[in-house]
């Protein structure tokens, strides 16, 4: 980790990558290029509609000052952002060989259609392919996102944005492959993924941005999100790709009635204390632990056998925890829990450090609540879940790593005599989910776990700096390779 002064020009950053967009919906249009050259000259009347992390931070203020003083209703904003694909910047004839450390075997360069059948363990169709919307399945040139506070001001922005690439005109730049509108949950449920856990919680600080940093995993440098700055782990980059990030999309589909049932068809008879539970009760430890926290937010390894709602609200606790030290036993934290798996904060210490695999999440929940009949069949009738967003310097660090190495291995953490009782992570894992530690008093026992999260699509971007953006990509003109 550095020890000089880090500055970053937070108005050459696109905003959802290190602050996230302010939103309480969002558009995910991904879109195809029809002709490369009348979408360099668009662009360049789209770019003033992008929102930067400087835009957004005062975005952010005034939305604090609207709630200070008590003013009602919500302030009209809203947020542009855009991310390529390999695929886009072949057609737009721009050199991305450098963003790919691994050239043409780079996951950035083949896709994630390819990334989910050879690393990513999506199922498959019989004809090889991911079992994906067919949408998903040909080459995707690129994404807008579209963030605000209500669904007339996105849709909005959306016919503007339309009107500048000739979208439904015979001389359109681009073509709309596919468009999801997401929408944070409603009422007390805001901020909570569709299980109802509250999601979000433990993304990484970033040095020389965010300077409020609480107790808890150590903050990293901004190479770890950003390309091209200090602790990027890819030495050689060009100079138009500084300042860029690589956004990963996944279109997860969450059966909520299913994961429900399963709650209450397998409630815990005791606590880890030998407590009796009700079976609402041992319904709620069992789905704890499968997380590995509360639906709260308060982390098991904290608030083991009870929810601690007062836990979860203070930013100072509910991150200040380790796993250290409990390497032997599952009583507070089960090895597989979802946020053990894909965070393992000093499990592997002093051998591994994990810097080089913090991701930063955005994205989005859609679809509408369970119904009456969804919850009381135990079966799903409307699509919803997660559009999930995260950003990282370096995809097969980040986003690939903890798929295929963390949550896909039933043998992680690699902990002597467990081996592969660990299991699978039981929310996203590929493969068979089993797993060990469930229950805090007989962690042995393996529990067969049903699939509660679908892949149904997804793809790998690059999200540009403005001036690579202005400068490069609008123009088709290049920089030199820095060293």
């Amino acid at each position: 980790m550095s020890t000089t002064p880090i500055s970053l020009d937070l108005n050459n950053i696109q905003g959802d990558i290190l602050s996230g967009l302010p939103k309480k919906t969002q558009y995910y249009i991904f879109f195809k290029i029809q002709d490369a050259a009348k979408f360099r000259s668009d662009l360049a009347h789209f770019i003033p509609l992008i929102k930067t992390v400087a835009q957004v931070l005062k975005d952010r203020d005034d939305i604090d000052d609207h709630k200070r003083r008590g003013q009602p209703g919500l302030i009209p904003l809203v947020g542009v952002n855009i991310s390529i694909s390999h695929f886009g910047f072949v057609k737009l004839g721009i050199d991305d060989s450098t963003l790919a450390p691994n050239g043409t075997e780079d996951v950035f360069v083949k896709g994630q259609k390819q990334d989910a059948i050879t690393n990513l363990g999506d199922p498959k169709r019989a004809d090889g392919n991911p079992d994906w919307e067919d949408a998903f399945l040909n080459e995707i040139d690129g994404l807008i996102i579209i963030s605000g506070e209500s669904h007339a001001t996105i849709e909005k922005k959306k016919h503007e944005i339309e009107h500048i690439f000739g979208v439904h005109t015979h001389h359109a730049s681009i073509q709309e492959v596919k468009s999801i509108r997401g929408d944070v949950r409603p009422g007390d449920q805001s901020g909570h993924e569709h299980f109802g856990f509250l999601d979000g919680i433990s993304n990484p600080t970033v040095n020389g941005f965010d300077t409020n940093v609480n107790p808890g995993p150590k903050s990293v440098d901004p190479g770890k999100v950003l390309v091209g700055q200090t602790g990027d782990p890819t030495p050689t980059r060009e100079d138009w790709a500084k300042d860029g990030s690589f956004l990963v999309f996944r279109y997860l589909f969450q059966l909520v009635p299913e994961f429900d049932k399963f709650l209450e068809e397998h409630p815990l008879k005791k606590d880890g204390n030998g407590k009796d539970l009700t079976p609402e009760k041992g319904s709620e430890l069992l789905g704890a632990r499968m997380v590995g926290r509360w639906k709260s937010g308060a982390p098991i390894d904290v608030s083991p056998f009870q929810d601690d709602p007062e836990l979860a609200d203070d930013p100072k606790r509910t991150n200040d925890f380790k796993f250290e030290g409990e390497r032997t036993s599952q009583l507070k934290c089960p090895f597989a829990a979802h946020v053990r798996k894909t965070n393992p904060r000093d499990d592997l210490e002093p051998d591994f450090s994990i810097d080089d695999r913090r991701i930063l999440r955005r994205g989005v929940q859609f679809g509408p609540e369970v119904t009456r009949a969804e919850h009381n069949s135990g079966k799903t009738i409307h699509d919803r879940g997660l559009l999930f967003t995260c950003y990282q310097s370096h995809i097969e660090n980040g986003f690939q790593f903890l798929q295929q190495s963390w949550a896909n291995t039933a043998n992680f953490p690699p902990f002597t005599g467990i081996g592969n009782a660990t299991g699978l992570d039981p929310l996203i894992g590929q493969g068979d989910r089993a797993m060990s530690g469930l229950d805090p008093l007989s962690p042995q026992n393996v529990l067969p776990i049903d699939t509660f999260i679908i892949p149904r699509g997804g793809e790998y971007f690059f999200s540009p700096s403005l001036k690579a953006l202005k400068e490069n990509i609008a123009t088709g003109v290049q920089f030199t390779v820095q060293a």
